[in-house]
């Protein structure tokens, strides 16, 4: 387990917030009741900050075939559907949405070419609103593998989600199961993937990024 470099900022505004409140209620003295108050409130946003910027150490095992799952969170869509930005055409849509008590490290789902990469500014609708994976602020990935076979995942903003951050860009070789990039915050990741590919998880599901096979070609 180690602590996610995005959370750096987050954790020292906490701990500088946790002094400040701390040194001020001694000074003027606060009550017993007011200090262990604040001891309480400190004890809180240290554990949750460090929490949230959780990176837990990933075994990753290689699979041609499968597309692995690209963040921790729950499966929450699962259909056929157009996709208007880059394929133009019928595709089957996998959606995992992520609460903010999940790990939020996303994941390459394949290895191969990053073929396409689009960041979409926008709207910050709750990540599980029907139309944030077009309305919402977001980014756009392809990658293909050595069989030609394309994927497309989103990263979606979500209501308390406003920073996205991506570490590849188009034209990077990846590899399946490293990171890709990080969203703050509570969001969701779309996969949209050739119809006929075999869909191994459920809505539902609870799923773990790098990890659970979400389909197989």
């Amino acid at each position: 387990m180690k602590f996610h470099k995005e959370g750096y900022t987050s954790l020292a505004l906490v701990v500088l917030f946790i002094f400040i409140i701390n040194a001020i209620a001694n000074y003027y003295n606060a009550p017993e009741l007011v200090k262990w108050f604040l001891y309480a409130l400190s004890a809180f946003l240290f554990i949750t900050i460090v929490q949230f910027f959780r990176s837990p150490k990933k075994t990753i095992i290689f699979n041609d075939e499968a597309v692995l799952c690209p963040a921790d969170g729950k499966v929450v869509v699962i259909e056929e559907t157009e996709e208007t930005e880059y394929f133009h055409d019928r595709r089957i849509q996998v959606s995992i949405f992520m609460s903010p008590i999940n790990v939020h490290v996303n994941r390459n789902p394949i290895s191969g070419l990053m073929t396409y990469f689009k960041y979409h500014p926008g709207k910050f609708l709750v990540a599980w609103h029907p139309k944030s994976s077009t309305e919402n602020e977001r980014t756009t990935l392809v990658i293909k593998n050595e069989a030609n076979i394309e994927v497309l995942f989103r990263q979606i903003a979500g209501a308390l989600a406003r920073r996205i951050v991506w570490y590849s860009k188009e034209g990077d070789q990846v590899k399946q199961g490293d990171e890709f990039g990080f969203i703050k915050f509570g969001s969701r990741v779309d996969l949209f993937l050739p119809l006929g590919t075999e869909i191994n998880v459920n809505i539902g599901d609870k799923v773990v990024g790098g990890k659970t096979i979400i389909a197989k070609f």
